[in-house]
């Protein structure tokens, strides 16, 4: 049903899902807890040394629920054993696998790889989570240096390949070289009521070139050719069909490392942010169903120094509480972080705003806006760590002071954040339903070992959890906005997981309201443009909220 200012009371259904007890909250610790929480994995990179492009970029970490129990797990990727790329004594790692843990709802997780179907020997980048058949169940894209495989959930805790039958492996070969492929986007594109995947990829990896001036030095991605990036439209039988060229998205010569999707101009329609290593970055602006790229002019494209620098990927939040949505983007000099002016266009507040002064030098890959202490701003944490050589950083824990500007404050909210390390992907996650969001950070050093920071003490301060479902299917759910008004105070939320490097997120929207007991409004545009709008609702749950149908609970 159309119908933008029409009121829908019942449209919520409260999950059944255990929550955090009333007792007396804590000062908030992130503490670690992935020995006790059963997560065993390692990370390779094919062999013992770190001396190409592959090596230093690391691979990614999905969250999902992939057996609909209500918690989410975690998926973790992993390198291998490349002939003809990898030292010879690397072939102990030919045999190394991605890794599917699933949630027991105790604070534990049990690898269920094998018994998955999960464990084939790929070097996966990322992957993405999605119901792409409308089957009720997560399917799993993964993306690969070399052909990508897309699983079809079976719905029993296993996973099908269908890769032949959907038509997403990609091409062989792009300008020349291996496909490398470093993450997807999916969303509706075309408003057809299918999902549609947009799987950026990174460059042209030639493994016998090296740098005439530094030949002991990895070269830098500056000197490689590209990669496009491509969009897939979904047709009525499940296949997937290369629409790249015809929509206006086809740059031969781009070096992707993420794509986050986003209304940017909030003329109801979804358009694609593409951040690019030592490249200029791209806007696609979404004209009808075709794009044009924009970042230049609306402001996006460079850094405060006019620098196309090593740009990661673009994570999307409202900063300063306007109601608008800001774009943050991580890269290997001290980040950019762009305030939406509400013209279609950003300015740099890079500086102003604090973030430069905290990144600099830290080469920052995997980042995230979220509200770690549900005070109802964004703040942001961040995975450093150098990428010519093997250089250990700390991680950062910029704490949002409501307006705008960032602190560094990590060394007081846990050890981790004290601790050398060299981080790459990075997921935010309510691990346990308790309202409150954990982390986990990938790394690429000698001890390879992922870190899952358990978000513990809290605050006294109230949340919200939302599931979107769209009426007919994910498609007009992926990429929805969502507007929560509480206490005079507007969030404005985006349902795309897809915000950080390499990663997707819990797929669950998450805000945190500060002192009120409930919302007084949320407001969702869903990607079709439908609204829905909802009144009083109660702090504290996880809701599905269904598109145009419910009861009031």
């Amino acid at each position: 049903m159309r119908n933008k200012e029409k009121i829908f009371f019942l449209l919520i259904i409260l999950i059944s899902i255990p929550l955090a007890s009333g007792a007396q909250k804590k000062s908030i610790v992130f503490r670690d807890v992935t020995k006790e929480a059963g997560i065993d994995f390692k990370y390779n990179f094919g062999d013992y040394s770190y001396k190409n492009i592959i090596e230093s970029s690391g691979s990614g970490i999905t969250i999902f629920d992939y057996n609909n129990d209500g918690f989410m797990d975690i998926f973790l990727m992993n390198g291998t054993y490349l002939e003809g790329i990898s030292d010879p004594d690397g072939k102990v790692f030919s045999k190394s696998h991605n890794e599917l843990y699933r949630n027991n709802g105790n604070g534990t997780f049990t690898s269920v790889t094998e018994k998955s179907g999960l464990n084939g020997t790929f070097w996966s980048m990322a992957a993405g989570a999605v119901d792409y058949d409308n089957d009720g169940d997560q399917d799993l894209y993964l993306l690969n240096y070399g052909p990508n495989v897309f699983y079809r959930n079976n719905g029993n805790g296993t996973f099908t390949d269908i890769t032949s039958s959907v038509g997403l492996a990609g091409p062989q070969k792009l300008n020349g070289f291996v496909k490398w492929s470093i993450g997807v986007a999916f969303w509706d594109y075309n408003l057809d009521g299918r999902v549609d995947a947009m799987v950026g990829n990174f460059l042209a990896f030639d493994p016998k070139y090296f740098s005439p001036g530094s030949p002991d030095m990895m070269p830098s991605p500056a000197e490689y050719k590209g990669q496009a990036s491509m969009l897939y439209e979904q047709q009525p039988d499940g296949k997937f069909l290369d629409v790249t060229e015809k929509r206006g998205l086809f740059f031969p010569d781009s070096k992707c490392m993420g794509l986050t999707i986003f209304d940017f101009d909030d003329d109801g329609d979804l358009d694609i942010f593409q951040a690019n290593d030592h490249h200029l970055n791209y806007m696609f602006r979404n004209d009808k169903g075709k794009y044009t790229e924009t970042a230049v002019a609306i402001g996006v494209a460079a850094n405060s120094k006019g620098k196309g620098t090593g740009s990661m990927h673009g994570s999307i939040g409202d900063v300063d509480g306007d109601g608008l949505t800001d774009l943050l983007v991580t890269d290997l000099d001290y980040g950019a972080l762009y305030k939406n002016t509400g013209k279609g266009i950003f300015t740099d507040v890079t500086e102003a705003g604090g973030v430069a002064a905290a990144m600099n030098g830290r080469s920052s890959w995997g980042a995230q806006f979220f509200d770690f202490d549900n005070d109802g701003d964004r703040d942001i944490i961040a995975a450093n760590g150098t990428a010519e050589e093997l250089i250990l950083q700390y991680p950062l824990l910029l704490e949002n002071d409501g307006k705008g500007h960032f602190k560094n404050s990590g060394q007081l909210y846990g050890d981790y954040f004290s601790t050398l390390r060299s981080g790459r992907g990075l997921a935010t996650v309510d691990i346990d339903n308790d309202g409150d969001l954990d982390v986990i950070v990938s790394h690429l050093d000698k001890k390879a070992t992922p870190v899952l920071l358990k978000n513990d003490g809290g605050s006294n301060n109230h949340w919200l959890g939302i599931t979107l479902k769209g009426k007919k299917g994910p498609a007009s759910a992926l990429g929805a906005k969502v507007t929560i008004t509480s206490g005079g105070k507007k969030q404005v939320l985006f349902n795309q997981p897809a915000t950080t490097y390499l990663s997707n997120n819990d797929p669950r929207i998450h805000a945190g309201l500060g002192i009120f007991i409930k919302a007084d409004l949320i407001e969702v545009r869903w990607a079709d443009g439908t609204t829905d709008i909802l009144k009083n609702v109660p702090a504290d749950h996880y809701y599905v909220i269904t598109q145009g149908e419910g009861r009031e609970k």
